[in-house]
């Protein structure tokens, strides 16, 4: 049987990888049986603890972060970003995403308005010009998009974004940006986009 925490000191850290098969619950069970052993290293050392492998949310970072604290005075850093965003990813990567949690909106977004969501975000209304989507997961937008959505903001690059209409100058999926000239590229009904060979198709 797979073990969901594989604890590893590396020269200058002490590398804690989780495995993505496993749910946070029994991710947790199995680090607190493992740190009692993780604890005898650090009589005397501080070598930071590097957390590694499945894809967090900013809960679960928490819950982790804090279990470990408790026991042991270190510094934590995590390869998940805490927040969601181009700049934030740390690094891209393929996840299938079947099933996710949904957060759903109802009414358009003005100028001036951003909602985000660690799962996937449906928006039933517009997006309008100056207004911003993003999720960690997938987004469907039941109406027009006008402004900025960003699907797989922690790295994802199988997330998809779907809109009623695209009539806007840029897309993101993961760390992949996509601009639209509309002086040459007209508006899209009932599009679907994802990443292909690292470049956002609409289709």
């Amino acid at each position: 049987m797979n073990s969901s925490v594989i604890i590893n000191l590396k020269k200058d850290k002490m590398l804690i990888k989780l495995n993505d098969d496993f749910k946070q619950n029994e991710i947790i069970e199995e680090l607190k049986k493992k740190l009692p052993e993780l604890k005898k290293f650090y009589n005397e050392e501080k070598t930071p603890i590097s957390v590694t492998g499945k894809i967090l949310k900013s809960e679960e970072m928490d819950e982790i972060q804090n279990l470990i604290k408790e026991s042991i005075d270190v510094d934590i850093d995590f390869d998940t970003p805490r927040t969601m965003g181009l700049h934030s990813i740390k690094k891209a990567f393929d996840k299938k995403i079947s099933a996710s949690e949904t957060k759903f909106y109802r009414g358009s977004l003005r100028s001036g308005q951003k909602i985000e969501s660690e799962g996937s975000l449906v928006i039933i209304g517009d997006v309008n010009s100056g207004a911003e989507v993003i999720a960690s997961e997938n987004i469907a937008i039941i109406g027009a998009l006008r402004g900025l959505a960003h699907a797989g903001a922690k790295g994802n690059k199988q997330a998809i974004i779907a809109a009623n209409m695209v009539d806007t100058v840029q897309i993101r999926i993961a760390d992949i940006v996509k601009e639209i000239d509309r002086n040459i590229e007209p508006a899209h009904k009932r599009s679907y986009m994802s990443v292909i060979k690292d470049e956002i198709v609409i289709e």
